[in-house]
C-alpha cells in the first residue's frame, strides 16, 4: 500500500481546517469546559508568564490563559485557524496574544524561553508527536511545565478501534487519538515525567460533531452504522443510543488532561 508523503497529509490538515476554521471559533466544546478549567487551575500564572499554546485553533484556550498570563502566544499551522484565533483575541480584548504560523515539529523559538506550554484538541492531528514532545522540552525553562488535554483512547484494543474508526470518518485528516500510557511513554521519551489530572468523558452531540467538520453525509451514515451494529460493551463505553439513525443524539468519546514536567520519574 502505498504512504501519503507526510507533506501531503498537512496539505491536507491545512485545506480540512481552513474550509471550517469558523466553525471552531464558534464551538461550544472548544470554549469551554471542565478540562479547561483543571489546564487553568494547574498553571501558576502572573504577569511575567510567557505561554505557547501549540495548535491553539480558533484561539480559545489561549484566551482563557491570556487573562492572567503575561504573554501567550497562539501557534497553528492552518492560516485560517490563526485569523480566527486573532479575531477571538480582539472581540475579547486581549492585547497580550500574539499568533504565530508554524508546524509544533519545527517551531521558531529560541532554547528555555517559555514557562508554559499548552495544547488542547489538537495532538490527535500531529504525524509525529515525539517530535513535537522534543520541541516542547527544547523551548520549556527547567521549572516550565507543559499541560495536554485531548482525546484519549482507552486501554481496550477494542473501543480504541471503535474510536479511530469514527474519528476517520468524521475527519480524514485525523492521525490518532493516543492511549494515556502511549502519551506517558512518549513523554518518558522526551524527557518529561507525567501526571493525570483528570479523566472526563466529552459529551457530543452527533449532529453538532459532524457539522462542525463538514462531514459528508455518506461519511455520517456509516458513523451512525457503526454506532447501531456495536457491541454492547461499547455501546455502554460510549453511551451509544439504542438506535443511532433516528437523528440527532448524544454519546461521549473519552479524554484526559496530562501535565508534565521535567523531571524523570513518572506517576500516570
Amino acid at each position: 500500500m502505498l504512504k501519503r508523503p507526510p507533506q501531503d497529509v498537512k496539505d491536507h490538515v491545512q485545506r480540512r481546517f481552513g474550509d471550517v476554521a469558523a466553525n471552531y471559533r464558534r464551538s461550544k466544546v472548544h470554549a469551554a469546559g471542565p478540562d479547561l478549567d483543571c489546564m487553568i487551575a494547574a498553571a501558576t500564572l502572573s504577569a511575567e508568564t510567557r505561554v505557547l499554546d501549540a495548535g491553539c485553533g480558533a484561539g480559545h484556550t489561549a484566551a482563557a490563559f491570556a487573562r492572567d498570563a503575561g504573554q501567550v502566544i497562539a501557534c497553528d499551522f492552518t492560516p485560517a485557524m490563526l485569523a480566527q484565533s486573532k479575531a477571538l483575541a480582539r472581540d475579547r480584548g486581549l492585547a497580550n496574544i500574539s499568533a504565530q504560523l508554524a508546524d509544533v515539529e519545527n517551531l521558531p523559538f529560541p532554547d528555555d524561553c517559555f514557562d508554559l506550554i499548552v495544547t488542547r484538541y489538537s495532538a490527535h492531528h500531529w504525524l509525529h508527536p515525539e517530535q513535537a514532545l522534543a520541541e516542547f522540552r527544547r523551548l520549556l525553562k527547567t521549572d516550565g511545565v507543559l499541560l495536554i488535554s485531548d482525546i484519549m483512547a482507552r486501554e481496550d484494543y477494542a473501543q480504541d478501534t471503535f474510536l479511530q474508526t469514527i474519528e476517520l470518518l468524521r475527519d480524514p485528516s485525523h492521525v490518532r487519538d493516543y492511549r494515556i500510557s502511549e502519551w506517558g511513554d512518549m513523554l518518558e521519551g522526551a524527557g518529561f515525567g507525567c501526571e493525570v489530572l483528570m479523566r472526563f468523558d466529552l459529551s457530543l452531540h452527533f449532529e453538532t460533531w459532524t457539522r462542525r467538520m463538514n462531514t459528508p453525509a455518506q461519511n455520517a451514515d456509516m458513523i451512525k452504522s457503526l454506532f447501531d451494529g456495536a457491541s454492547a460493551d461499547i455501546k455502554r463505553a460510549f453511551r451509544l443510543p439504542a438506535r443511532a439513525t433516528g437523528g440527532d443524539f448524544e454519546f461521549v468519546i473519552p479524554g484526559a488532561v496530562i501535565r508534565a514536567t521535567a523531571a524523570k520519574t513518572s506517576s500516570r
